[in-house]
């Protein structure tokens, strides 16, 4: 569900609580629903917000805390929005073979995107990639990795 959908930005709390609703509902009778409810609420919200926490625990009958844990155990997930554009630099063996620290020891300091480390994108043989969005982008070197934040920036 979260792939045909697109973040909204500056809406009210009457409309977010509209648009978690309409995602609860739709994960209403699906089994093991928190991650997918949690993706749905960050891919329109941009992220999950502490607000409406209670909403998901109350739809699921767990508690708070357990929603709670599963955003902060999960690195992907965000209480606060994103304040720059997010570059997830690919971090997995095969990519560390390929160089990819290099790139990460070169973009330490770039105050203009958020560099985060994610774990195998699937693209192994074409390291070291990194994924804006959906958007997968393979064979970086400092070059590519820089024309990739400049195009974000």
């Amino acid at each position: 569900m979260a792939e045909n959908m697109t973040m909204t930005t500056n809406l009210t709390a009457s409309e977010r609580d509209a648009e978690v609703a309409r995602i609860l509902a739709a994960h209403a009778t699906r089994e093991g629903a928190l991650l997918p409810i949690l993706h749905d609420i960050q891919a329109v919200l941009g992220h999950v917000p502490e607000a409406v926490i209670p909403a998901i625990a109350h739809a699921l009958n767990v508690s708070r805390a357990e929603v709670h844990g599963v955003i902060s155990f999960y690195h992907d997930f965000h209480v606060e929005p994103h304040t720059r554009p997010v570059i997830k630099l690919c971090r997995s063996e095969s990519c560390q073979a390929r160089g990819v620290e290099v790139l990460a020891r070169a973009f330490e300091g770039e105050t203009r995107v958020s560099i985060e480390p994610i774990y195998c994108l699937g693209l192994c043989t074409v390291g070291p990639n990194a994924m804006v969005g959906n958007t997968l982008h393979a064979r970086l070197d400092t070059a590519k990795l820089s024309a990739l934040v400049e195009s974000v920036a």
